[in-house]
């Protein structure tokens, strides 16, 4: 096993030993349905402790590269092809969840409170002033720098869209998009994403779910041009994609030479020490909107949202859109742009993490 894991490296030793059996898989050094060898082999191998090489498997299992079975090994179940065996499990989600719940993500009202002084104190009467259309310069500029932190996505602030909520950006995206196109999206999915697309006057393609995501055969029939997915627990449902499904979704949009929207609510809570990869930047050559927002991580009642654009649409909603002014105050976008800056907000999420592993 030829994998050298650099000390200096400022990733985890772990990381890096997921990192190199990503590549492998991807690449069918380890094909579909392979035995990977055994925890202690690759501890030798690699020179790390078999709890490292643990924490490298839980990671693929997690991601959908692998799945243990009792007694008999670890065993690749990441597909190269369409997706066309047995589906990998999806990780187990509470039954009964609430979209826009509250108990979980709140952020501690001092540091809130603290952070909205210093604002006021450090801007003055410029809190009082209208945005720019797309959102303030200061706020897309920690977004930008905030996203390729946590999910590795490079960008500039041309590309990034501020508005209150999803809702509001699921009609920015319908009018964008929407023109003689129809979306398909999941079934079950959150009631509010037909619900903005319809009244746009979208027309939109149910596809329904399974244990990986949305069922095979009913994406390759659909004549959607433009895929609208929750990749991360998906609402009702719970359904996490695995990372063969999210290669799907590439493969079906850059085939039809479509667009994917990327609705990553609530994937900033997940447990998992590894982040979820973003289709955002997995692949080039497909254009994805990625979605997302701070109602759940920070408040219900700070509706702040934001999407990120690829850079080919961005002159695109510039020219029909540009003139839309932004919904969300300066003074709030002041604020998030401090806590993002200030480290207060991902502090806050590491936080959220470790109790919700405590459970």
């Amino acid at each position: 096993m030829n994998y050298t894991i650099e000390k200096n490296n400022a990733s985890p030793a772990y990381i890096q030993l997921y990192q190199y059996f990503v590549k492998d898989i991807v690449a069918g050094v380890y094909p579909y349905g392979s035995k990977l060898p055994s925890k202690r082999v690759i501890a030798g191998d690699t020179g790390v402790s078999v709890i490292t090489v643990e924490h490298a498997l839980d990671l693929l299992s997690e991601e959908g590269y692998v799945q243990s079975r009792q007694r008999s090994g670890i065993f690749v179940i990441y597909r190269g092809e369409d997706f066309l065996g047995e589906a990998p499990v999806a990780r187990p989600i509470p039954s009964k969840r609430e979209h826009l719940s509250q108990d979980i993500g709140e952020f501690p009202f001092s540091v809130l409170s603290r952070t909205m002084r210093k604002v006021i104190l450090d801007r003055g009467e410029d809190i009082l002033v209208k945005s720019p259309n797309h959102g303030c310069e200061e706020l897309r500029s920690e977004i930008c720098r905030y996203m390729a932190r946590s999910r590795g996505i490079s960008i500039s602030p041309e590309q990034v869209i501020v508005g209150s909520g999803s809702e509001y950006l699921y009609g920015l995206i319908a009018q964008l998009l929407g023109e003689k196109s129809a979306f398909a999206i999941e079934d079950p999915s959150y009631k509010k994403i037909q619900a903005v697309y319809t009244s746009m006057g979208v027309k939109c393609d149910l596809l329904p779910m399974r244990s990986d995501g949305i069922d095979s055969k009913a994406l390759e029939r659909t004549s959607a041009r433009v895929l609208h997915v929750t990749p991360f627990n998906s609402f009702p449902s719970g359904v996490t994609a695995s990372i063969s499904k999210k290669h799907e979704y590439l493969r079906w949009a850059k085939k039809k030479n479509a667009i994917l929207i990327e609705d990553n609510y609530e994937s900033e809570l997940t447990v998992s020490k590894k982040t979820e990869e973003p289709l955002f930047s997995m692949d080039p050559q497909v254009q994805v909107i990625y979605l997302n927002t701070f109602s759940r991580t920070l408040a219900p009642s700070m509706r702040i949202g934001y999407m990120l654009l690829p850079e080919s649409l961005v002159g695109i909603f510039q020219e029909k859109l540009g003139f839309y002014s932004c919904t969300v105050p300066i003074f709030e976008q002041y604020v998030l742009a401090q806590l993002l800056e200030s480290g207060d907000f991902e502090r806050h999420l590491n936080r959220v993490r470790r109790k919700k592993r405590k459970i």
